[in-house]
């Protein structure tokens, strides 16, 4: 079980939530990290050998937090 703190609903995610969100692994478990932090639905679908098949399902408002998340994310990252 993953334990991670969930975004405030009608907000993007906070700083703090992003890092975490960031420091989760590689990209494609930071993307799904984000997007259950943001209120989606992350699921397994099936794993044949070595490759896993995931849905990620979720509200318009949801992926805008995501989207939002990823737009913060890239402006810190240029920041730097």
């Amino acid at each position: 079980m993953t334990t991670h703190a969930s975004f405030d609903a009608g907000k993007a995610p906070a700083d703090g939530q992003l890092r975490d969100a960031l420091d989760a692994g590689d990209d494609l478990n930071r993307s799904f990290t984000l997007a259950r932090e943001a209120g989606m639905l992350v699921t397994l679908d099936g794993r044949i050998v070595r490759e896993k098949y995931q849905s990620v399902a979720g509200s318009p408002n949801a992926f805008r937090r995501v989207a939002q998340a990823l737009r913060n994310a890239s402006l810190q990252a240029s920041a730097r």
